[in-house]
C-alpha cells in the first residue's frame, strides 16, 4: 500500500495525514495484511465495502489506532503535575476529585497518574477522594489496560523504586501493577467523536496523543468542545507535549509554563454576582 493509497483511506474515516507520518509504516502494514487476508484488489473496492459494512468499518478503524505509550512519558509533564497541578487540585478540596484518561490506550497513563496520586497520598496524608475514569474505542487496547501486564519498554521510564512498589514481576521480563493501582478506575468503552462524554464535572482531563494528533478538524473540534465543556472551571487539561490547541479554544490557559498543560478560565460571574460584589457593603 503506497502513501496515496494509504490517505485515501484516512480521508473516508476522517483521519490526518500529518498526525500519521511518524507512525504510519505500522498502520499501513496491518491494512495491507487486511486488504489481501480478505481477498481486496485495490482500494476501491475496499472503500466501496467499508460504505456497505458498518462492522467492518468499526474493525477496519481500529486496526487505525494507535497505541504508542509507556509509564511516564514526557517525564517534564509528571514533573509538572507532581508539582503545581497536585497542589492545584488537592489545596481546599473537601470533594471527590474526578479525574479522565481520554483515549486511555493500553492504560499506561492512567496508571500514571494513580502511582503519583498514591505517592501524593503518603506525602500529604489527607487527600480527596478519587475518581478516575479512562475510556478508549478500541475493545482490545482496554482489555489489555485492565489486565495491567507490560513489558520492560513500557517502563523504561519508571524509576526503579516506584516500580518496586507498584508493579510485580512475572516471567519472560513482564510485569504487572498490583491491585491497589488498579483499584477503582472505571474502564469504558468511548469513542471521543460519537459518543457523549462518560460524565461530567471533571477536575482534570487528560487527552494526549489521540484527538489533537490523529483527526482532521471537522471530526476533532466538535469533539474537543464536547470534552472541554465536562472540565469544571479552574480544571487541568493536559495535551502532549507537541501537540497544539486549535485556534478559538481561549477557554484554556497555558498554565504555569509548562508544555502541555492548560488550565480551564473560571466560570463568568452572573450580572446580579457582579452587582453584589460592586456594591459597597450596607452600613448598620
Amino acid at each position: 500500500m503506497d502513501d496515496h493509497q494509504f490517505r485515501r483511506v484516512l480521508d473516508f474515516f476522517g483521519l490526518s495525514w500529518k498526525g500519521y507520518r511518524r507512525v504510519c509504516k505500522g498502520v499501513k502494514k496491518r491494512l495491507a495484511r487486511y486488504l489481501q487476508d480478505r481477498g481486496f484488489r485495490g482500494v476501491d473496492p475496499f472503500l466501496a465495502s467499508l460504505e456497505r459494512d458498518p462492522e467492518q468499518r468499526a474493525e477496519v478503524e481500529k486496526l487505525l489506532s494507535v497505541s504508542i505509550s509507556r509509564f511516564f512519558r514526557d517525564r517534564n509533564l509528571w514533573r509538572g503535575m507532581e508539582e503545581s497541578v497536585f497542589p492545584s487540585l488537592i489545596a481546599g478540596q473537601a470533594r471527590n476529585i474526578r479525574v479522565w484518561s481520554a483515549g486511555c490506550a493500553r492504560g499506561e497513563e492512567a496508571y500514571t497518574f494513580k502511582i503519583l496520586w498514591e505517592e501524593a497520598r503518603q506525602r500529604v496524608g489527607q487527600m480527596p477522594g478519587l475518581e478516575l475514569w479512562a475510556t478508549d474505542f478500541n475493545l482490545e487496547y482496554l482489555a489489555g489496560a485492565q489486565a495491567g501486564v507490560y513489558s520492560a519498554g513500557s517502563l523504561k521510564e519508571l524509576p526503579v523504586e516506584i516500580r518496586s512498589k507498584y508493579l510485580l514481576p512475572l516471567p519472560r521480563q513482564r510485569f504487572s501493577v498490583t491491585d491497589a493501582v488498579k483499584e477503582g478506575i472505571q474502564w469504558r468503552v468511548h469513542h471521543l467523536c460519537r459518543d457523549d462524554p462518560p460524565a461530567r464535572d471533571f477536575s482534570l482531563i487528560f487527552l494526549r496523543n489521540n484527538l489533537l494528533t490523529y483527526y482532521q478538524d471537522a471530526l476533532r473540534d466538535p469533539a474537543l468542545s464536547r470534552v472541554i465543556a465536562t472540565l469544571l472551571p479552574g480544571g487541568f487539561f493536559i495535551t502532549g507535549a507537541i501537540e497544539k490547541l486549535p485556534h478559538g479554544f481561549t477557554v484554556l490557559l497555558p498554565f504555569s509554563g509548562h508544555p502541555g498543560i492548560y488550565q480551564k478560565t473560571p466560570a463568568p460571574l452572573s450580572p446580579d454576582r457582579q452587582k453584589f460584589l460592586a456594591d459597597p457593603w450596607p452600613i448598620i
